[in-house]
């Protein structure tokens, strides 16, 4: 079988009877090149199929042309999260039509997430990430200027920073599902909670006291890793016990769908006996019965601005701040007026 060669610089300069020197400076886009000039080797690189060879630009440029990802969560929260697949699709949609790879890596917190951020440093895997998951006095923010890439970072830092950030007020969307189901007559209400580690997780569990306290209500917390099965043993404790909560508030929606099985389990009829509110508004969410109210945030369009963002900085764009649309809250069949008194299951 014979293997078809890849057309190189020297076939388009001389399919275009040019030199292969005007021919690198067209296809860089360089002044020095006449319309006439330019508009034939364009034609030429076209007809012979040519396109940039990724190893050569490296090369030339001293860039990866890669941006990462690194998640410092286990593995198997991000494989049962839909907001990092959307989140991932995103940051595609962006790097796919820019010649960029995505690099993904998962870490734990702690040592061995930094000892991967100096690889993908130290043999030029990348030469941006995205920063997730922030957390209060992040130490990866002068990790990665140390090291030398760019970044941008989802959120706010509560630290100086010299990369840009993309925003959203997720707080917002607590605060409208607290309030409604204030109008909807419920008193004792919880908020199943990301870990305090993290400033959104936090961010939002301040947001649900706050609203509660305004609202009058007889809020709880309860803090998890985010994960459907602490989302689980969270709303077990908290429907068990002496004094339970007639509406849970959910960090997100996979969570709030495992609560959703454990209320019913024990008996309980949702939303007669038990009203609920997700995160992220998820597909799985839409179709379950009772279909789930949740905060409708969009994860991939959060993904393709933090991309755009990325990009921007590595052409050396001075650093942006954009936050984006507040989240709305879908009401849907899970929420309910309180129950006149608690049932037990």
């Amino acid at each position: 079988m014979t293997v078809q060669r890849r057309p190189t610089i020297a076939d388009v300069a001389r399919h275009a009877g040019v030199s292969k020197g005007l021919v690198s400076y067209a296809l860089n886009d360089r002044p020095g090149v006449s319309s006439d000039s330019r508009k034939r080797i364009l034609e030429a690189a076209s007809d012979l199929g040519w396109t940039p060879s990724l190893r050569a630009r490296s090369l030339s440029t001293g860039r990866s042309f890669a941006c990462g990802v690194v998640v410092g969560r286990s593995p198997d929260v991000i494989a049962a999260d839909p907001f990092f697949h959307s989140l991932i699709a995103g940051l595609e949609d962006v790097f796919a039509v820019s010649g960029q790879v995505l690099v993904l890596a998962v870490a734990t917190p702690g040592r061995k997430e930094a000892e991967t951020y100096r690889g993908l440093a130290d043999d030029r895997r990348v030469d941006g990430v995205v920063l997730t998951d922030l957390r209060a006095g992040d130490q990866r923010i002068a990790l990665v200027q140390r090291l030398g890439l760019q970044a941008v970072t989802l959120g706010r830092p509560d630290v100086e920073s010299p990369f840009s950030s993309v925003s959203v007020d997720d707080g917002a969307g607590i605060r409208s599902a607290v309030a409604h189901l204030a109008a909807l007559g419920h008193r004792r209400v919880a908020h199943v909670a990301g870990p305090p580690s993290m400033m959104h997780g936090q961010r939002r569990a301040d947001a649900f006291l706050a609203a509660a306290a305004d609202a009058g209500l007889d809020p709880v917390v309860v803090a998890t890793d985010f994960s459907a099965a602490e989302g689980a043993e969270a709303t077990q404790r908290l429907l068990s016990g002496g004094d339970r909560p007639t509406a849970i508030v959910y960090s997100n929606d996979h969570m709030a769908v495992a609560g959703l099985g454990v209320a019913q389990r024990l008996g309980l009829r949702v939303p007669d006996d038990l009203s609920i509110t997700g995160f992220d508004d998820t597909d799985l969410g839409r179709y379950i019965h009772p279909s789930l109210t949740s905060v409708a945030t969009d994860a991939r369009a959060w993904g393709s601005a933090a991309g755009r963002a990325l990009l921007d900085a590595l052409s050396g764009a001075a650093p942006t701040h954009a936050d984006l649309a507040e989240p709305t809250l879908i009401i849907r069949e899970s929420t309910g007026p309180a129950p006149s008194s608690p049932r037990r299951g």
